[in-house]
């Protein structure tokens, strides 16, 4: 197995949580609130992938909205303060908790770090700029760049060119499994992170190396090294 020499981390579910877009209004939606955030990123993602099935591309701003419009309309919600207060939590989504202490781990390791996302580079520098690691991530890349989303094998060639770096020697970090499969498809060492549990896909059994949290990766790249 080839060194790995820089590190892509996917953005929304993997080094930011998802959840915390719904938890500051969790008081307006009571017992709606987990109904709701399952829905509105169900329908995020089924919009992404659409899009790059009819060739249609609309950025993942314009998608986040249309998901988020479709979850208050099934749970009935006519509420546009609410909306609009969810959409400015989804912008400021708060770090996993072992997010920073694994990126300085693994700076400290002289890897390069970056971000490939189905995010906007709008949404992506608004996300970023205030975290204390912003200035660990670089590059940070978005599918806009070929207007198709993740799982697409473009959206990962990107990245190679964007790094200058062969797929073999990127390692790929994905809290999502569809996500984490479309990588190591195209090639690229896979770290899924599988935080719920659930059971393996897309192969990735056999094409990935299971975690169950975003702090287990510098220990288990320093097995893989030593």
């Amino acid at each position: 197995m080839a060194a790995i020499e820089a590190i892509l981390f996917d953005a929304y579910g993997t080094l930011f949580d998802l959840r915390s877009a719904v938890t500051p209004h969790t008081a307006k939606l009571g017992d709606r609130a987990d109904r709701l955030a399952a829905l509105w990123r169900q329908k995020q993602l089924e919009y992404t992938w659409t899009a790059s099935l009819r060739g249609a591309y609309r950025d993942f701003e314009a998608i986040t909205q249309d998901a988020l419009a479709f979850a208050l309309a099934a749970e009935k919600i006519s509420d546009p303060g609410l909306a609009a207060g969810l959409l400015q939590s989804f912008h400021a989504l708060a770090p996993y908790p072992d997010a920073e202490a694994t990126l300085r781990a693994l700076k400290a390791r002289n890897l390069r770090l970056g971000i490939l996302s189905n995010g906007t580079p709008e949404m992506l520098s608004q996300l970023i700029a205030s975290q204390p690691f912003a200035a660990l991530l670089q590059p940070v890349v978005s599918v806009d760049a070929v207007k198709v989303f993740k799982p697409d094998a473009r959206v990962y060639r990107l990245g190679v060119e964007t790094l200058g770096i062969a797929p073999g020697r990127i390692g790929f970090v994905s809290g999502n499994a569809w996500d984490a499969g479309g990588a190591a498809a195209f090639g690229f060492q896979v770290f899924w992170i599988n935080r719920a549990g659930q059971p393996a896909e897309y192969d990735l059994a056999g094409r990935a190396t299971v975690l169950s949290a975003l702090g287990e990766l510098p220990s288990v790249l320093e097995q893989k090294t030593s």
